[in-house]
């Protein structure tokens, strides 16, 4: 592809020196597991979430599972999620043994609907034990809508930052806007490792103590297990490469933004082509940029054959995927991530990207919505 996606490479070789000189640190320190670099980088992105507590984790999913134990969310609990999002967030919730209650999104932003959360609460008849926003594709939820269902059901929340590391709500950093945040570091992340990773940020000691005893085998000491835990730590060489990418985090989500700001004055008037909405009071990050179209896949087609890759996320709704079938959902369920998920699709879009490039993408957008049959037909306005 002359356009891909993203580009790792070219993060990396920026970074090339810095990386080695972390790689080497590591090595000589031999701290691995649970040591002076992972204390170090916990510190720092704390401080970066605006947080008092930072855990390291394997990766975003089991961010998510521990940060519901941590609560005591378990077997015969639900937990409400967003139909429309990636997998790993409903995974989570099975993984402790409770019930994933899908909801509907929001049609603007496709973030998790506040009015469907309370209707399905509502519906749902049993209690339900945690709420899981996700700040889907940079954009924060609709945080306090959704604390106050949550808070009048008393269910904790559990914010899923996966996509949004560093994004900002009411001027408040993602991941301290709840209990718990949950990050991945997954590569293609804001913020990515060199392999998996996640964390999970609180303002809140005792769950952070208990974060950090579920992570390492129930462990507050070594050979006394004070719990019954697991194996999720955050490698030592995954955090020292992790802190050299954390003094880019700010600089990099300000390229992301500029990008989506070319993409908005160029395709602003692209027939057919609906574009991200950012609601009041929330800054988005552009860990994806995502337009909308009715032909979705013709379009996909058409910028394959220029070059240029774009991504699906995501083309199925949780509540149709066959791993949670058993739930009982059915087509028609969820409208608004049902729609979504026929015309979602991301463009190109990373920090070391150029204008130039840019450019290229939304005049190949625009050149098939120009003159794709029906496109002017489906164009309802170029805000999603």
């Amino acid at each position: 592809m002359r356009i891909p996606a993203a580009d790792l490479r070219a993060q990396h070789d920026a970074l090339h020196d810095e990386l080695l000189d972390a790689f080497q640190r590591v090595l000589q320190s031999s701290a691995f597991v649970l040591g002076s670099e992972l204390h170090a980088f916990e510190q720092e992105f704390a401080a970066y979430c605006e947080v008092a507590h930072a855990r390291g984790v394997a990766n975003g999913t089991d961010a998510l599972a521990l940060a519901l134990r941590a609560l005591g969310v378990g077997a015969g609990d639900s937990v409400a999620v967003p139909a429309l999002t990636f997998a790993g967030t409903a995974e989570a919730v099975c993984h402790v043994g409770a019930r994933p209650l899908f909801v509907d999104i929001e049609p603007r932003t496709l973030t998790l609907d506040p009015a469907g959360l309370r209707d399905a609460l509502e519906r749902h008849g049993a209690p339900v034990r945690a709420v899981i926003p996700v700040h889907l594709y940079g954009q924060p939820a609709a945080m306090d809508e959704i604390a106050a269902v949550a808070h009048n059901a008393g269910a904790a929340i559990v914010e899923d930052a996966a996509q949004a590391h560093g994004a900002r709500y009411r001027g408040r950093r993602v991941g301290g806007l709840a209990a718990l945040g949950c990050f991945s570091f997954y590569p293609s992340k804001n913020l990515g490792a060199l392999g998996d990773g996640g964390a999970i940020t609180t303002d809140d000691g005792e769950l952070a103590t208990r974060v950090a005893l579920l992570r390492d085998h129930g462990q507050r000491q070594k050979y006394v297990h004070d719990i019954v835990g697991f194996t999720s730590r955050l490698d030592g060489l995954q955090a020292a490469w992790l802190r050299v990418k954390l003094r880019r985090l700010e600089q990099w989500n300000a390229r992301r933004r500029a990008l989506a700001g070319l993409y908005d004055r160029a395709l602003r008037d692209a027939p057919g082509i609906r574009l991200p909405v950012t609601a009041p009071e929330r800054e988005h990050v552009y860990h994806l940029y995502v337009i909308r179209c009715h032909e979705r896949d013709a379009l996909k087609t058409h910028l394959e054959a220029c070059g240029i890759a774009a991504g699906l996320h995501y083309p199925r709704p949780l509540h149709l995927q066959p791993a949670f079938a058993h739930l009982g959902y059915r087509a028609g369920d969820f409208p608004a991530a049902e729609a979504a998920a026929r015309e979602v699709l991301a463009l190109p879009l990373y920090p070391e990207m150029s204008d130039a490039a840019a450019a290229e993408v939304s005049d190949a957008v625009l050149a098939w919505s120009r003159h794709a049959p029906g496109a002017r037909a489906a164009t309802h306005g170029n805000r999603a």
